[in-house]
Order: C-alpha cells, then sequence, then structure tokens
C-alpha cells in the first residue's frame, strides 16, 4: 500500500526510472525534450554563447492575450547571448548588435549618456531591482559569536558613501530583507546603522576585545587561547563593485585594530565554500519576488545544511514558521517587521542596500516596459524581432 507507506515509492523502478529521465542532461538542454507550456520552446543551446527560443505555433495562450498581457509573446524568435568581457559587450551594444544589454556596471551606465550614438539609437532604464545586496558574517565563528563584534563590523561599513562612489547613486539602502516597495511589511522604525568607528570601538571593548600586547591589533582569550580580529573577507572574482566593498572595509577596520585579508575567489569555488561553511565574511547578494516574503531558505536553522542559511542564523525559527503559515496580512506584516528587528540587532548579514537596474533597450521598441521583475523588462511584449539580448 503505497499510500499507508509513502517511502515503497522510492523501491519502485518506474519511479526511479521516471526520475532519473527527469533529471537528465536532455531534458535540461536539448530542444526535443523541453517544451513547457510557455509562448517559446528552445531552439538552439550553446554553452558559453548563446541560448536561442523560437515562438511556437498555435500556442494556446494567444486566445488570451488581447485580454491579459501576461500572454502577449510578440517577437518570432530571442536570443540570449553571453558576453562575459564587459568592454566587449559594451561595444556590441554601441555598435547595435545587441537590442537589449541588463547589469549593466554603474560606471559604464553612467557613462553611457557621454556618447551621441548611444543616445541616438538606446534608452536607459533604472527601475528598482526586488534584490539586496549584504556582507555575510559566519556567526558559529567563536571571534564573530558575540553579536557586539557583528554590530561594531556594520558601523564600519560605509554604505553612504559606497553607495555614491560604487554604485553612481544607483542604489537605495535598505534595513533588511523586505523589499522597500513592500510598504506594508519594510520597518521603517528601524535605524539604518550609521557608520560610526568611535560606536564600533565602543562594542568591541564592550566585547572583550582589546590590544594587549601593543601590536596595534585587537585580541582576545577564547577557550583559553589569545585569538586575534581577523576578518577573511571572499568574494566572486572580476567583480569589482564587491571588490570595492571588501577594500572598503578592509580600511575603516584597520583604524579600529582589525587585520582584513581581501580574497578572490572562482565563482564556482565561492559558492562551494559558503555552502559548506568555510569562510569568514563575503559579499552576497539575494533576489526576491513580488509574492510574500517566505525566509526559510535563507534564514532558518533547517537551511543550515542544505539550504542558503550560510551564516548561521538561528535566532528566529518560531518566527519564521508562523510567517509561514499567518494568511492575515496584517497580522503577517508585523511579523515581518518583528523579524526585521531581530536581523537588525543580531546582524548575521550587514545589509547594504536594493540596486537600481541598469538596462539599455534600443528606441525601436515604442513599447519597452521596464519592470522590478528580473530581468527587468518584459521581452515577450517587445513588438519588434530582436537581435539579442546580452547576459553579462
Amino acid at each position: 500500500d503505497l499510500t499507508a507507506n509513502p517511502d515503497a515509492y522510492l523501491d519502485n523502478p518506474k519511479i526511479q526510472e521516471f526520475a532519473n529521465d527527469f533529471n537528465s542532461e536532455k531534458r535540461q538542454r536539448e530542444k526535443d525534450f523541453i517544451i513547457g507550456s510557455g509562448a517559446y520552446t528552445l531552439d538552439e543551446f550553446t554553452t558559453g554563447q548563446r541560448v536561442v527560443l523560437k515562438r511556437k505555433e498555435n500556442w494556446w495562450g494567444d486566445k488570451v492575450g488581447a485580454i491579459n498581457p501576461y500572454f502577449e509573446a510578440y517577437p518570432p524568435k530571442l536570443i540570449y547571448q553571453t558576453i562575459n568581457d564587459q568592454t566587449a559587450a559594451l561595444t556590441a551594444l554601441k555598435a547595435e548588435k545587441l537590442d537589449v544589454m541588463r547589469s549593466i556596471k554603474s560606471k559604464d551606465f553612467a557613462s553611457l549618456p557621454e556618447s551621441d550614438k548611444y543616445n541616438a539609437n538606446y534608452n536607459s532604464h533604472t527601475p528598482m531591482q526586488l534584490a539586496y545586496a549584504y556582507i555575510g558574517i559566519n556567526t558559529r565563528l567563536p571571534k564573530f559569536a558575540d553579536k557586539r563584534v557583528r554590530q561594531a563590523f556594520a558601523h564600519l561599513v560605509d554604505v553612504d558613501k559606497q553607495m555614491k562612489i560604487i554604485k553612481y547613486g544607483m542604489a537605495q539602502r535598505v534595513v533588511g530583507p523586505i523589499h522597500p516597495s513592500k510598504k506594508n511589511e519594510y520597518n521603517n522604525d528601524l535605524p539604518l546603522y550609521d557608520y560610526n568607528p568611535e560606536k564600533a570601538k565602543a562594542l568591541l571593548t564592550e566585547a572583550g576585545w582589546a590590544d594587549s600586547n601593543g601590536d596595534g591589533n585587537l585580541d582576545k582569550e577564547i577557550d583559553g587561547k589569545r585569538v586575534e580580529l581577523t576578518v577573511t573577507f571572499t568574494y566572486n572574482a572580476g567583480n569589482d563593485e564587491r571588490k570595492a566593498t571588501a577594500l572598503f572595509f578592509q580600511e575603516e577596520a584597520r583604524k579600529v585594530g582589525i587585520a582584513v585579508d581581501v580574497v578572490p575567489q572562482d565563482w564556482s569555488v565561492y559558492l562551494e565554500k559558503q555552502k559548506h561553511h568555510e569562510f569568514e565574511m563575503f559579499y552576497g547578494g539575494w533576489i526576491s519576488t513580488p509574492v510574500p516574503n517566505d525566509h526559510k531558505q535563507i534564514y532558518h536553522s533547517e537551511s543550515y545544511n542544505g539550504g542558503s542559511n550560510y551564516v548561521g542564523f538561528d535566532k528566529a525559527d518560531p518566527l519564521i514558521d508562523s510567517i509561514r503559515v499567518t494568511l492575515d496580512d496584517a497580522k503577517r506584516a508585523e511579523m515581518n517587521k518583528r523579524f526585521q528587528a531581530i536581523l537588525h540587532d543580531e546582524v548575521p548579514y550587514i545589509y547594504l542596500w536594493t540596486p537600481t537596474e541598469r538596462i539599455a533597450i534600443h528606441k525601436r521598441f515604442t513599447d519597452a516596459k521596464a519592470s522590478v521583475m528580473r530581468p527587468g523588462y518584459w521581452e515577450s511584449g517587445f513588438s519588434v524581432g530582436s537581435k539579442a539580448i546580452a547576459n553579462n
């Protein structure tokens, strides 16, 4: 009886056969095995180069496209082109070899209007992203276990200065993981951590850190051993904006007696280290959605192994569980505000900002609409055939 014993499914050879087939590579990248119910089907998948989608003939959604914009599907073909080098991507854009380019580096995006050719052919779009950037702290390391140390770190990050210099003003500060557009849930009563080295020093002193041997670095006895307050700050190699944030923190931490080693890592290594909690501090970012927030994947202790709770936060499990099952909007909003207050006090993350998307769209698309939802535009609504959409 499979109903009485669900585990019996695992021993069913047909179930195993289906699972193996469903998860096979052919159903991830071969066009004969990827169909879906949307307007487009896979036409080409060339690793590291491009993905091509073509519009289906006689798609069922055409019957409702006129009354529901989510069923719009105008371009006969969509080409997503991978250009790993930002300079090469910008060159292709200015040469009109691309119709759309997103996630342009802030510095480059700010300078695009200086090009007459760009101004003649493209429009710039800057919708706020449903995302947030943060510095993650491994809360389960003994030297970072005291929340006053993590609070001190937050006071050493001059977020306003970094937004101006690194993001060219294309970002908005946030107090936690709830997007500011969710006005009923975002906790405006919480003060943003200000850049305050003196406050950081005081918190570190309260937590027992001092320069006991006069070498200029803070230290403390933990479990009978003298421990230096050092930090290894990792970021994904090649990301200049994240590198700049790390270097800013390195300099400010040095002034109060904390030695910071900034370490770039290849993307795959960077992600694996986080999954296995093999880090001290790192620069990260999460994408969110307009639907009600579910914090379990990132912040619940059950997600420490196998989930995305890389930092080991474990101070809000009951509240997270309650938020997941509360249907009343007003009650859930108050719970989310309490959740943000706990995060603000515990500082498993130093929340930086929610970024502004940086998108260039060719002017021949008069109906192009920017959106807070990723990727920041509705490509299916473009009424002119597309050359290419760059993902770089």
